[in-house]
């Protein structure tokens, strides 16, 4: 995939200052696909930064690589705050990352219902600290492409508010 310039410089802000820190970034992508992780692996020198990505597509990758409840999915479903808050804390746990991403969503066109409307995504970010993020956004149904690239977006600007 082509980056857009704005997501090139977002991920280069992020390897540049976490490399400078020493911190290292886990990622647990859902509706992304690895989107988030390929993004920050443009950056030349990124491995000193990315330390792993989970790409967690079904409900079962996401409780056997994540450690996501099965009751956490059965009462709230895969694209919910619920699922996204243990989807990094799995990827946070499971690294040896100080700072990760989680995201979960419905990217369209399908998959969608009155509830769950395409272009809905939860994110989480945590920090080894305690810091936690959460954003539920509802980008709309503007075309998958745009719903992801919407969601990497926020997912690395979610790294960067929690790296302040």
């Amino acid at each position: 995939m082509h980056f857009p310039n704005e997501i090139l410089a977002l991920a280069q802000k992020i390897v540049t200052d976490f490399t400078a820190k020493g911190w290292m970034v886990a990622t647990a992508e859902s509706c992304t696909g690895g989107l988030i992780a390929g993004a920050l692996t443009e950056i030349p020198g990124s491995s000193a930064v990315v330390d792993r990505g989970f790409v967690t597509y079904t409900n079962t990758a996401k409780m056997e690589m994540l450690g996501v409840q099965e009751q956490t999915l059965a009462q709230f479903g895969a694209v919910s705050k619920e699922t996204a808050l243990q989807m990094v804390h799995g990827a946070l746990f499971r690294s040896r990352a100080d700072f990760a991403v989680a995201v979960t969503g419905v990217a369209g066109p399908g998959g969608s219902s009155a509830e769950k409307p395409v272009g809905l995504v939860h994110l989480a970010a945590r920090a080894r600290n305690g810091a936690l993020i959460h954003h539920e956004m509802r980008y709309g149904d503007v075309g998958r492409d745009q719903v992801r690239i919407a969601t990497l977006k926020t997912a690395l600007e979610m790294f960067v508010a929690l790296s302040q």
